[in-house]
């Protein structure tokens, strides 16, 4: 869909993961916008075509070589602009201002300040402090001539600036993220101030969507790749509003990675639906090929290959004419941005629907994904819109390859260098780094009498919009049963903002040991890959965690729940640890952790620690950022 010149929001590409969750949230809030390439914009064109733009935030640094910039002449195309991250430093520093590097990164949330309700904080009440999410390590040092600060956190003295004469905006939080709490108010504001309040809507996009489907498929028919999500089965829907009956045929496939009695519940729910479906049980091939693998990239590159050779495989039995169809996806907008797909975007994880093979069917324009310009919170309503029932449209995401993303694998114990053996040294036995942050976090420690591993364990995450690939530690209390939430995520935030070589802290919850925490010592499993005997305990550990969800009424409080198997233990066992990831989202950009009740993690964590291979549960603390919502 397009919209009239004048009638829509640039939202400027800088390669940051946020860019179209930006775009998403705008239009999501009445407002059409298109994402551009920030060197395809002059003054003339961005003057004539557009009634607002936005800069999006960014991996790079600013003052960098070769880092991505925007025309400085856009500053005098007379229409609103909203710097957003990178966009707001770069604005800062193309009108006059200066950027450098923070002395301390902010990831997660912060307390916003206010000191002028002008602009975007139009109507806003000064007292209110609002929690707004920040992702960022460098920062503004001087604000250029005609601008003013606006709003400042506790680490951050620029967070919002404004010059209202020009009607420019510069923020360096991300209201685009649920949980900046007056985010959606930030925008809807700028919204206002480029005169295009209530102008569009996701009906329009609906019937646009099946315009262009109408037009990319044609004559074809489309062979849809269903694994019983909700991504899957709302793409099945639109695609079915679309297409005759007979151009749609749907194919799920047992990788062996299912939940208890998935499959058959996939199967019966869809068949319930109408779609014409076939099954493949493809376990055998799937753990053949990923014997032995223990990258998580190779992993998923793996996985991805696989389902396009069953695919082959089936369509050959069912002889059907290659030529004749096409393949579809129900991806979605996350599945695209996290694997780098934006000119200057920073991979943080390539997703199976976005591996080689995939991509090379793309570019020849043989996939066709009616959901991949969408996010989670845009496909339920959707979902909601086509009529699908309550219980398919707010089912917990669960990740197209199954358990093998959350079955952490590792070939041998992880190499020291002297920045982690000098990380451990200050965390672990309180050799203070000689800063601030650090007194404070080991200060914070010693006063709750808790002790600090660092896991041997490597997981994915995002920092600064970069993908980080980095360690873990966990937080060891001598009582399990008392559980202050508020100091341990408090203390989860500090630990990756002032360590780098850390992304998660995790909360030990239960342990197969009784002596004292000084003694404590957790050691790599290697090697360890994709085995049936690891997916089987770790199936049986989520089957438990989703069954307690149930039983305590909580399975609709969260959005998602993986269920982690690290190949890490006690010394001197076999066993390995489960990591519970509960978390709250939208759309799957950002995430916060969910709390769960103390006497309700009290009676959960026993279940799984009696599990026969399990040594330890954690509860991931980690917000995203700096922490994905899966750990690969």
């Amino acid at each position: 869909m397009s919209a009239p010149a004048g009638k829509k929001i640039a939202v400027l590409d800088f390669g940051g993961q946020y860019a179209h969750l930006i775009a998403s949230r705008v239009r999501r809030l009445g407002a059409y916008t298109e994402i551009v390439s920030p060197a395809d914009l002059d003054r003339d064109t961005a003057r004539r075509e557009y009634a607002g733009l936005i800069y999006s935030g960014g991996p790079a640094s600013v003052y960098e070589p070769g880092a991505p910039h925007s025309r400085p002449e856009l500053l005098e195309c007379e229409v609103p602009i909203l710097g957003i991250c990178y966009g707001h430093q770069l604005i800062m520093l193309q009108a006059g201002g200066a950027v450098e590097a923070a002395e301390g990164r902010e990831y997660g949330p912060a307390r916003l300040k206010l000191s002028a309700g002008v602009g975007v904080f139009a109507g806003e009440d000064l007292e209110r402090h609002p929690v707004v999410w920040m992702s960022h390590g460098d920062e503004v040092a001087r604000l250029p001539a005609g601008f003013s600060a606006v709003a400042s956190t506790e680490d951050c003295r620029y967070a919002a600036v404004a010059d209202p004469e020009r009607r420019i905006y510069g923020i360096q939080f991300h209201p685009e993220v649920k949980d900046s709490e007056r985010g959606d108010e930030y925008l809807k504001n700028f919204i206002a101030i480029c005169g295009l309040s209530g102008s569009w809507n996701l009906d329009d996009f609906l019937e646009a969507e099946t315009a262009r489907i109408r037009a990319q498929v044609g004559d074809s028919k489309v062979f849809l790749l269903i694994s019983g999500g909700v991504d899957s089965t709302v793409a099945f829907a639109l695609l079915a509003r679309c297409l005759p009956h007979d151009h749609l045929l749907g194919l799920f496939v047992d990788t062996g990675f299912m939940r208890e009695n998935e499959g058959v519940e996939v199967e019966r729910a869809l068949r319930e639906l109408g779609v014409r479906l076939i099954t493949a049980d493809a376990s055998d091939q799937y753990f053949a090929r990923l014997a032995g693998v223990y990258d998580p990239e190779e992993k998923r590159k793996r996985i991805g290959e696989l389902f396009l050779e069953v695919q082959a495989q089936e369509t050959a039995k069912l002889g059907l004419n290659d030529a004749d169809w096409r393949l579809g996806q129900g991806t979605i907008y996350p599945d695209t941005i996290e694997s780098g797909a934006t000119k200057h975007s920073h991979r943080i994880k390539t997703h199976h629907n976005r591996v080689p093979a995939i991509e090379a069917l793309i570019a020849a324009g043989k996939v066709v994904e009616p959901l991949r310009d969408l996010y989670k919170d845009e496909v339920r309503r959707l979902g909601r819109l086509l009529g699908l029932p309550s219980e398919i449209v707010e089912r917990h995401p669960f990740p197209g390859p199954g358990l093998a993303v959350r079955l952490l694998c590792l070939e041998k114990p992880l190499a020291d260098t002297p920045d982690s053996v000098a990380m451990q040294n200050a965390l672990e036995r309180g050799e203070i780094a000689g800063d601030a942050d650090a007194a404070r976090i080991q200060d914070a420690l010693a006063r709750a009498h808790l002790g600090f591993r660092v896991l041997p364990l490597l997981s994915v995450g995002v920092q600064g919009d970069q993908r980080s690939y980095a360690r873990c530690g966990a937080l060891f209390a001598e009582d399990l049963t008392r559980i202050d939430w508020d100091f341990y995520f408090d203390i989860a935030r500090r630990i990756p903002n002032r360590y780098r070589l850390l992304n998660r802290t995790l909360l030990n919850v239960a342990r197969k040991s009784s002596g004292p925490l000084a003694a404590l010592e957790i050691v790599a499993r290697t090697p360890v890959d994709l085995s049936p005997a690891r997916t089987a305990l770790l199936r049986r550990a989520d089957h438990i965690v989703h069954t307690f969800q149930r039983e305590a009424g909580i399975y609709d409080e969260i959005w998602q729940f993986p269920t982690v198997l690290a190949p890490a233990g006690l010394a001197g066992s076999d066993g390995e640890s489960i990591i519970l990831r509960p978390i709250i989202s939208i759309d799957a950009m950002t995430a916060s952790v969910y709390r769960m009740r103390p006497e309700q993690l009290n009676e959960l964590a026993p279940r799984l620690l009696a599990l026969d291979g399990v040594d330890l549960v954690f509860y991931d603390l980690t917000s995203k950022p700096p922490g994905t919502i899966e750990w690969e």
